[in-house]
């Protein structure tokens, strides 16, 4: 790998990334021709496993391409998998911490070291362009490290405490829980998937993880970084599959905890689910996003308007922080919209092997089927500005390809304005009075990221002070709600965003793969 190469973020979006590109014209079709189309099998206590039914996941890019064929675990091997994390924990659990924060940081060295491997295995399975793919391995890599410093700054959180007499001594220390099933969703397949799988793993956890079924390449490359930096055998094990597989495991008894990133509705049932035991077991859990953007009369429109079309068409809206719904000022609504469906218009869909894409496909067959569904209801009660159609000839019609899609003059009440939709779509309103706008845009079930624009200040603090989410930007040209970076930004989701209150990328992450103990001993 060039180490001379430009770091990739999702904010740094002015820089000069040609060497990039000049790099991955040459890497993408050695990927395409290598690393794709191969079988993949699970991971079991250190030993490849292929106890299951056999499947073969396509790249959304082009169905013609096969992405590897994957083994779906049985509940046996599910079974199997709970077993070995179990055998793995009590030497994982009492090795010193400086010493799992030492190979998780070996770990990171592996992910470096195969960036831009990860990177285009990811922009084939997902579709994700060229940055975003080399941005989230960045991230991962950024992840693992930050997570180990915050380890190594709280001396593996074990501190002492107050003594109530001279000749005791106190502590207070965060100990593993056991066993942590670790499910993750397509869409930043490597670093959502490393950053539950390092939590847990630093805090002493052992790890079963099931990657999204659409997701089982990345989901071995990143075992293998695992594996190859020495984490022992069952410390981590994959098991692939679907939904089936992920109930398996959660239902398993010598699961101790459960950290999730996907859907509402599925995080709540793991969460009720893990309930029912005969006592609390921890789920770490964040399930998506409505995130609003206001504009206010007193924006900077262009940046205003770049900022939301990145957020709302960045990985095709498949994001849980994707900007998919802007209330904007009355008096400054049509000159808005009028440079947002500009800007728009000059998006290329397509390939995302190509460096002028900036949008590739949606994932599968159900999220065009849902893009045709919400499309009728604006055609029925409101109007398109821009997009509107899923896309056809050529490529689209090897995938599954939706244009850049701007509802507006849809009724205020309209379900878009508040359903998280995973797509290409926008919707706009406008608003007379910011106060009334930021309570519209908080009565949604969702918490987890908002933005304004405005250079006025009591305007920001109101904002600041009202938005009900637990990720807040303003003024962005890079994102209006999307663009969170390890130890930058915490991506904590309020209400049904999350459930614990505390979010990834920052201080109180990893704590929350631990449980409280205090060591009170007489001298």
């Amino acid at each position: 790998m060039d180490t001379n190469l430009p770091r990739v973020t999702y904010s740094n979006i002015g820089e000069d990334f040609s060497a990039v590109h000049a790099h991955l014209d040459a890497l993408l079709p050695k990927v395409r021709e290598t690393v794709l189309g191969r079988d993949r099998l699970n991971l079991i206590a250190g030993e490849e496993d292929g106890d299951g039914v056999r499947y073969t996941a396509a790249s959304p890019i082009n169905r013609d391409w096969a992405l590897g064929h994957f083994i779906a675990a049985s509940e046996v091997a599910v079974r199997r998998a709970v077993e070995a994390a179990q055998d793995a924990y009590p030497d994982w659990s009492r090795r010193p911490w400086l010493e799992r924060v030492s190979l998780l940081r070996r770990a990171a060295e592996r992910f470096e070291a195969r960036k831009y491997d990860l990177s285009a295995a990811c922009l084939f399975e997902v579709g994700k362009s060229r940055m975003e793919a080399v941005g989230e391995v960045e991230e991962t890599i950024d992840l693992i490290r930050y997570y180990a410093a915050e380890m190594e700054k709280n001396e593996g959180y074990d501190r002492p405490m107050q003594r109530a007499f001279q000749q005791e001594a106190t502590r207070c220390v965060l100990r593993p829980q056991g066993v942590f099933a670790v499910i993750a969703p397509f869409n930043f397949p490597v670093a959502l998937s490393v950053a539950m799988t390092t939590g847990a793993l630093l805090a002493g956890n052992t790890v079963v993880y099931k990657p999204s079924p659409m997701a089982g390449l990345t989901g071995r490359l990143l075992a293998d970084c695992f594996v190859e930096a020495g984490l022992p055998a069952g410390a981590l094990n994959l098991v692939c599959g679907g939904a089936e597989v992920g109930e398996t495991l959660v239902a398993h008894p010598g699961v101790a905890g459960v950290a999730f990133t996907g859907s509402h509705a599925v995080g709540m049932g793991i969460f009720r689910r893990m309930a029912e035991r005969p006592y609390a077991h921890p789920v770490i859990a964040e399930m998506g996003g409505k995130n609003p953007t206001y504009v206010t009369a007193n924006a900077d429109l262009d940046t205003a308007s770049s900022g939301v079309m990145r957020s709302a068409f960045g990985l095709s809206g498949q994001k849980c922080s994707a900007g998919s719904t802007v209330l904007v000022h009355e008096r400054v609504a049509d000159e808005f919209l009028g440079a947002l469906v500009d800007k728009t218009a000059k998006l290329t869909v397509g390939d995302p092997q190509r460096a002028d894409v900036f949008v590739g496909p949606v994932i599968n067959r159900a999220a065009a089927e849902r893009f045709e569904r919400v499309a009728a209801s604006v055609r029925q009660q409101g109007r398109f500005a821009a997009g509107g159609e899923m896309l056809a000839g050529g490529l689209y019609d090897r995938g599954y390809y939706a244009a850049p899609s701007i509802a507006t003059d849809l009724p205020p009440d309209h379900d878009l304005h508040k359903d998280e939709l995973f797509l290409p779509f926008l919707t706009v309103r406008r608003f007379a009075d910011l106060g009334s706008a930021i309570r519209e845009g908080n009565d949604v079930p969702y918490g987890l990221t908002a933005g304004i624009y405005t250079q006025d200040e009591a305007e920001l603090q109101l904002f600041l002070n009202t938005a009900e989410a637990g990720v807040l930007y303003a003024n962005r040209a890079s994102g209006a709600t999307t663009g969170a970076w390890p130890g930058i930004q915490t991506f904590c989701g309020w209400k049904g965003s999350g459930v614990t209150g505390k979010g990834g990328l920052g201080p109180w992450y990893v704590p929350q793969f631990m449980r409280e103990q205090s060591h009170t001993v007489m001298g």
